[in-house]
């Protein structure tokens, strides 16, 4: 199979993780739209949320607010977009969620590695 996220969990390609568990991995965005752009990703390949049983999706709820209560108190933003694209504008065809750090102030992105030691 040839999809990134997987290659990702199986470690054929290099990303910061900054959780992982049995069930998902959460990463950096390699292409982040601002500073903390998480993106939490299941490790067993499913297309979109249709394929997901509601078991996992509780599971990727509980981490969803782990990980805004972490971004909060590590990056302070104004406010946090959570969101999750399936079929037409899902880019990448392996469900994910993005949270994506808001700052009322424009913000220079950093460097992927120093959001890494801010949110590990």
């Amino acid at each position: 199979m040839d999809c990134i996220f997987c290659k990702i969990i199986n470690k054929e390609i290099f990303s910061y993780s900054i959780y992982e568990d049995k069930i998902i991995n959460v990463i950096l965005d390699n292409n982040p739209n601002s500073n903390g752009h998480i993106l939490i990703v299941t490790k067993k390949h499913y297309e979109n949320i249709k394929d997901i049983d509601l078991e996992i999706m509780n599971h990727i709820n509980v981490i969803i607010k782990k990980m805004y209560k972490h971004i909060l108190e590590k990056l302070n933003p104004d406010g946090i977009t959570i969101v999750q694209n399936n079929g037409f504008g899902q880019d990448i065809k392996h469900y994910h969620m993005h949270l994506i750090p808001k700052y009322k102030e424009k913000q220079e992105l950093l460097d992927l590695k120093d959001i890494y030691e801010l949110l590990k």
